[in-house]
C-alpha cells in the first residue's frame, strides 16, 4: 500500500523505484588509471586538463583529487604521449591499473613515528621498481605497499637499509592488531648519563671560564650516549639526500663542536633526544585512543559444542551460526541475534547511547557492548574480523590514511620549507663574512641556529594528531567519520537536508483515527480493512493490521488478493470486492467527492496519511495513520538552528504531511511528493548557497547523500553498506549526534588553526632573534621541540570532548 496524490486534493504518492537498464550504444573507450602523488587541488587538475585535452586520441578525463587519481579514456595505441605530457608539467604519475594485477602488503614499522620517517621511506621506495603506491598510517606505524609480484624482497631490503625493523602483517587475518600500537619501551639510562655529562660540561666551562679538555670529554660523552641514534639517522638521511630533522640536528651539533661551542653542542643534543622521547610518549596517547577500541571486545566467548556442552574458545575460532551464552556483566564478544532470554544491554561503545537498551529474542547484539541484567543466548551472525566493531576500527584506520585539506597544505608547505631554510642558513653563514666583513664564527653560529629552526616537525605532526584525536572522540560517541576531509568540512555546513521517515520520525506508522463513512458499519468496515491490510507488508498496512489486532478485531478470509503498486490493495471477501488504498486509487475508482476530498485534506493537514476503504456501494471508511516525531529530532533541530545551520525536510510523502511534520519539528523548509531525483535536485540547489549535508536511511536517499558535501547515514550499527559508503555514519537513530559532530568539527578546525599559528609563529620569532643575534642553539631546540609538544598536546585535547 502506498500513498499517492493529485493536484485536486493535495495528496501524494510514495515513490516506487523501478530498476532501469541502460544499454550502451557502443563499446567504452579503453581506460588507464594513474595515481599522481602531487595532484592535490583544482590548480593541478586544471593544469593537467589543459595539457591532456589537446592530445589527439584522449577521449575523456576523470579526476579524483581525494584519491589523487586520474582516469584517462583514450583511443591511443600507446600511452607514451600521455605520460610524457604529465612528466613535462612536473606530475609524478604511476600507472595504477597495471599495478592492480600485483598485490598489497601491509607492513608494521616499529620506529616510524612522524613525517620525518615517512618522507625518508617514501623517497627510498620511490626508487624501487614495481612499487605502485604507498599508504602510510603514522599513528598505527603501518605502511601498505601496492607492488608488483616478486617485488616485496626489494621493498624489505630498502627499508632495512634505512635501519627500520619491519614486520609483514598476515594478510589472511583482517582483525585489527594492537601490536603496532603498543608503545615502545624507552631505555632511560643512556639519556640520564647524557644529561649528567652535558650539565657537567656546562659547569666545568663556567668554572674555567672557557673550554678545557675535560669540557670536550664530557661533551663527547653526552653526545655519544644521548645522540648516537640521532647521528645514525642523520647519516642515513643524508645518504638518501633527505634533509630531515635528524640530518639538520647532526649538522648543527657537529658545526657547534667545530667552532668550539662544546657545552652548547652537548646540551642541544641532550635536549633534542629528551624532547624526542617526550614527543613519542605524547603520540602514544593518540595511538591509545585507537587501541582502546581494539580492547573493547573480549578475546574469548562461551560457545556451545556439538555435544551440547559449553566451552570457552577464542573469538577468532567461532564460526557464524554458533550459539553463544552471555552472563550478566559480561561483554559481548561477537555480533549476533538473541535466541533465548531477555536483558538490557549497554550499547554505548558502539552507538554512543547513554541508556541501556532492552533486548529480547530476535533483537541484534553487537561485539564490545555490555550485558547488564539478565542472561541470554545468541546466534553469531558475523566473524570476529567482520563484526560491527571491527568495521568501525577498519573505517577509522582508513580515515586516518585520508589526508584532510589542512594536512595536504601542511605537507606541501613542508616540502619546500626545509630546503629553503637550509639555503638561507648557508647564505647567512657565507654572505656577511664574505661581503660585509662580519666575523665568521658569529655568523656560522647563527646559521647553525637556523638549521635547528629549519625543521617543520611541529607543523607537520600537529595535523594528523588532531585529526586522529577528533576521529577517535567521534567514534566513542557513536559517530563514524570516514575521513579528515569530512571532519574538517563539518564546521562549514550551512544547510542540512533531512529525510522524514526514520530520520525525523520513528519510521513506525501507527493508526490514529478510524472514521466510518456515510452509513457504513464501523465494526464491519474495521474487520474488512484489517483483513486486507493483514495481507500486505507495506508499513501503512502493517499499522492498520496491528491496530486491529490490538483491539481483537476478527479477520475474514481474503481471496483474489492483489497489490496495486502506487495505489493500494484489492481483494474479495464473502463474494464482494473491496479496495484499500490512497487517494489516487479513490479517483481511479471514480469515488472521489468534494466532501470526501475536503475531509481527506483536513486530516492530512494534521500530518497524517489517509487510507480509504472502498466497497461496491462506495466509500466505507477513512483510516488515518501517522508517524510520530522523535523528541530527539526536535532537540537536534533546535541545536542546529542555534549553530546557524538551516534545515530542510525532503520526503516522498504528501506536501500537507511534510509541512505539518516540519512545523512540529521546527524545520525551516519542507518539500513533499519528491522522487529520488527530486531530492537530488533540491540538494544541488542548496549546494549553490553553501556547504550542504544530507541525512537519510534509505535507498531513496542515496543520490542526494552522494551529492551532498557530507552524507549522514542514520542507524548504521550492524549495517555493512552504511558503514562502508557513508561519509558520516551515525551508529544509532539519534539525530542529536549531528550537532555533536558539528561541534567536534568546529573544535577540530580551531585546534588546527591554533597549531598552525603556534608552529609558524615560533619559527618567525626565532628567525628574527637569530638575525639579531639573540637566539642560541639550545633556545632553538627548546622552542622547536617545545612547539611540537604544545601542538601535540593541543590536538590531544579533542579526545576529551
Amino acid at each position: 500500500m502506498s500513498e499517492c496524490g493529485s493536484k485536486g486534493c493535495g495528496c501524494s504518492t510514495m515513490p516506487v523505484i523501478q530498476p532501469t537498464v541502460q544499454a550502451q550504444s557502443k563499446a567504452e573507450s579503453p581506460q588507464a588509471v594513474y595515481r599522481i602523488e602531487n595532484m592535490d587541488c583544482p590548480t593541478e587538475e586544471a593544469l593537467i586538463r589543459s595539457k591532456l585535452a589537446r592530445l589527439p586520441g584522449v577521449v575523456g578525463l576523470d579526476f579524483n583529487l581525494m584519491q589523487r587519481t586520474l582516469a584517462v579514456r583514450h583511443e591511443l595505441p600507446s600511452l607514451s604521449p600521455v605520460e610524457q605530457a604529465l612528466m613535462a608539467i612536473g606530475m609524478h604519475a604511476v600507472r595504477m591499473d597495471e599495478a592492480s594485477a600485483g598485490q598489497t602488503t601491509k607492513l608494521a614499522i616499529a620506529k616510524m613515528d612522524c613525517p620525518t620517517e615517512e618522507a625518508l621511506i617514501r623517497n627510498k621506495l620511490a626508487t624501487v621498481a614495481g612499487v605502485a603506491d604507498l599508504d602510510f598510517n603514522l599513528i598505527q606505524r603501518t605502511l601498505a605497499v601496492r607492488h608488483a609480484p616478486h617485488t616485496l624482497p626489494d621493498v624489505l631490503a630498502a627499508l632495512k637499509s634505512l635501519e627500520f625493523d619491519v614486520q609483514v602483517l598476515d594478510a589472511k587475518d583482517d582483525t585489527p592488531s594492537s601490536a603496532a600500537l603498543t608503545p615502545a619501551s624507552t631505555n632511560w639510562w643512556p639519556l640520564g648519563i647524557s644529561l649528567v655529562a652535558a650539565s657537567a660540561a656546562e659547569g666545568v666551562y663556567w668554572l674555567y671560564n672557557g673550554n678545557h679538555w675535560s669540557v670536550m670529554v664530557l661533551a663527547l660523552v653526552a653526545i655519544f650516549t644521548g645522540g648516537l641514534s640521532t647521528y645514525k639517522k642523520g647519516w642515513i638521511a643524508l645518504k638518501n639526500r633527505n634533509l630531515n630533522m635528524n640530518a639538520l640536528m647532526s649538522i648543527a651539533v657537529t658545526g657547534a663542536m667545530l667552532i668550539g661551542h662544546w657545552p652548547e653542542a652537548a646540551m642541544v643534543m641532550v635536549l633534542f633526544a629528551l624532547a624526542e622521547v617526550i614527543e613519542a610518549k605524547s603520540l602514544d596517547r593518540a595511538r591509545n585512543a585507537i587501541r582502546g577500541l581494539l580492547d573493547l571486545a573480549p578475546e574469548r566467548a562461551t560457545v556451545q559444542q556439538p555435544d551440547g556442552t559449553w566451552r570457552e574458545v577464542g573469538v577468532k575460532q567461532v564460526a557464524i551460526g554458533s550459539r553463544v551464552r552471555i552472563k550478566p556483566g559480561e561483554r559481548i564478544a561477537l555480533d549476533g541475534e538473541i535466541l533465548e532470554g531477555h536483558s538490557t544491554v549497554n550499547q554505548a561503545p558502539i552507538t554512543g547511547e547513554s541508556l541501556p537498551v532492552e533486548k529480547a529474542p530476535g533483537d541484534p547484539v553487537f561485539a564490545a557492548t555490555i550485558n547488564e541484567s539478565g542472561s541470554f543466548e545468541y546466534r553469531v551472525t558475523a566473524m570476529a574480523s567482520n563484526s560491527t566493531l571491527a568495521r568501525i576500527i577498519h573505517a577509522v584506520e582508513a580515515a586516518q590514511g585520508s589526508r584532510a585539506p589542512t594536512q595536504r597544505f601542511v605537507d606541501q608547505f613542508a616540502r619546500w620549507y626545509t630546503p629553503v631554510m637550509f639555503g638561507i642558513a648557508i647564505t647567512v653563514a657565507l654572505v656577511p663574512p664574505l661581503f660585509m666583513g662580519a666575523a665568521w664564527l658569529d655568523w656560522i653560529y647563527r646559521a647553525l641556529v637556523l638549521l635547528v629552526v629549519a625543521c617543520p616537525c611541529a607543523l607537520v605532526i600537529s595535523t594528523p594528531v588532531s585529526i586522529v584525536s577528533g576521529l577517535a572522540a567521534a567514534a566513542r560517541h557513536g559517530i563514524l567519520i570516514k575521513g579528515g576531509v569530512y571532519l574538517e568540512a563539518g564546521h562549514k555546513l550551512r544547510w542540512l537536508a533531512l529525510d522524514k521517515t526514520g530520520t525525523i520520525t520513528h519510521g513506525k506508522p501507527a493508526q490514529t483515527d478510524f472514521i466510518a463513512w456515510a452509513n457504513a458499519s464501523p465494526t464491519s468496515s474495521r474487520s474488512i480493512a484489517a483483513s486486507l491490510a493483514a495481507r500486505s507488508d507495506h508499513p501503512v498496512s502493517k499499522a492498520v493490521a496491528q491496530a486491529a489486532n490490538a483491539e481483537g478485531v476478527a479477520l475474514h478470509e481474503v481471496i483474489e488478493f492483489a497489490a496495486l503498486p502506487g495505489r493500494g490493495v484489492r481483494g474479495s471477501i464473502d463474494g464482494a470486492t473491496y479496495h484499500l488504498g490512497n487517494h489516487r486509487l479513490l479517483e481511479e475508482l471514480g469515488r472521489c467527492t468534494p466532501e470526501l476530498e475536503q475531509r481527506i485534506a483536513a486530516i492530512e493537514t494534521e500530518g497524517k496519511t489517509v487510507v480509504i476503504l472502498v466497497g461496491a456501494s462506495g466509500t466505507q471508511a477513512l483510516i488515518a495513520v501517522a508517524d510520530t516525531i522523535k523528541d530527539s529530532s526536535r532537540n537536534a533541530i533546535a541545536e542546529l538552528h542555534a549553530m546557524g545551520i538551516n534545515t530542510m525536510m525532503l520526503t516522498g510523502d504528501n506536501p500537507h504531511t511534510a509541512l505539518a511534520i516540519a512545523a512540529q519539528a521546527g524545520i525551516d523548509r519542507a518539500q513533499g511528493n519528491l522522487l529520488p531525483q527530486d531530492k537530488l535536485r533540491e540538494v544541488e540547489q542548496l549546494a549553490q548557497i553553501g556547504k550542504v549535508g544530507m541525512v537519510g536511511d534509505g535507498i531513496n536517499d542515496a543520490p542526494a547523500l552522494a551529492r551532498a558535501d557530507i552524507g549522514f547515514a542514520m542507524g548504521a550499527a550492524g549495517t555493512d553498506t552504511a558503514i562502508e559508503t557513508a561519509d558520516v555514519a551515525l551508529m544509532d537513530d539519534d539525530l542529536r549526534k549531528i550537532p555533536t559532530f558539528v561541534r567536534l568539527s568546529r573544535a577540530t578546525a580551531q585546534v588546527l588553526t591554533q597549531n598552525i599559528v603556534l608552529a609558524l609563529g615560533i619559527k618567525v620569532v626565532f628567525l628574527v632573534l637569530t638575525f639579531t643575534g639573540h637566539a642560541t642553539m639550545w633556545m632553538a631546540v627548546f622552542a622547536d621541540m617545545g612547539a611540537s609538544l604544545l601542538v601535540v598536546g593541543n590536538g590531544l585535547r579533542l579526545l576529551r570532548r
